[in-house]
């Protein structure tokens, strides 16, 4: 597929059974594809989130207590997954601001891929997005990786992490395809309009990083309405957009 090509997304409508989630930090999925699994959820998908870091580095405040904040943080996270039809919240708790694709973490990522067993990944785009570059935090950009190499080759090679297989019985698995959240470029749109008030309040859960929540929704909105106009639906219409990535 060239690059004229992906500019024009195509939208996709087509419902998972089983969704795997890998972001960096607490409200990465919510503000990256809270519609979208608010979509998948109401037609009966089961979504799994699996967040890397503990989020501790996500407070201005030189007071703050890191230990209380990490707890708040995962709190909120939990109350925004349900606002969306999630409950299984896993926390790996790496360092918040130090992440790296470091075989600890693939290996961590591989079992929760085993343990999941997704026909779909979503995670976040290990490519800088230069036009959005707030996108492409560093820990998103290691995540993103870090998952890219458990779904290939990791969780699939029994060979790869032995221990998962040897000592915890987690088959390997191959996980089909591979959704990117805040790519350069992407080629898939998920038409979000029904949900777009499911994503707000997944957002609004997070009340230790949203600064005006007043605003939220119009930000939200704008932003969703320009992904549809790109990819050509109607006025009106709101969408969160993808790189998506055949992986067989």
């Amino acid at each position: 597929m060239t690059d004229a090509q992906l500019s024009t997304p195509v939208l996709d409508e087509e419902i998972p059974e089983r969704v795997l989630v890998v972001v960096a930090h607490p409200d990465d999925v919510d503000f990256g594809s809270a519609g979208t699994i608010a979509a998948w959820t109401s037609k009966g998908a089961e979504v799994s989130y699996c967040i890397v870091t503990d989020g501790a580095a996500g407070s201005a405040d030189p007071e703050v207590d890191l230990g209380r904040l990490v707890s708040i943080r995962q709190d909120e996270q939990r109350a925004a997954a349900a606002a969306v039809g999630v409950s299984d919240v896993v926390f790996l708790g790496y360092p918040d601001g130090r992440l790296e694709p470091s075989q600890e973490l693939r290996r961590d990522l591989s079992r929760e891929i085993r343990r999941v067993r997704p026909d779909r990944l979503v995670c976040q785009s290990p490519d800088r997005n230069y036009e959005r570059i707030r996108a492409s935090h560093p820990d998103h950009l290691a995540a993103g990786e870090a998952a890219l190499r458990a779904v290939y080759p990791d969780a699939r090679n029994p060979y790869a992490h032995p221990e998962l297989l040897e000592k915890e019985g987690l088959e390997p698995f191959e996980v089909p395809e591979v959704w990117l959240m805040a790519s350069p470029t992407s080629n898939r749109l998920v038409d979000i309009t029904d949900h777009v008030e499911a994503k707000i309040a997944a957002l609004l859960s997070h009340k230790t990083q949203i600064a005006e929540p007043d605003g939220l929704g119009e930000m939200i909105r704008a932003w969703a309405a320009a992904n549809a106009e790109r990819g050509g639906l109607e006025r009106g219409r709101l969408a969160e957009a993808y790189r998506v990535v055949d992986t067989r």
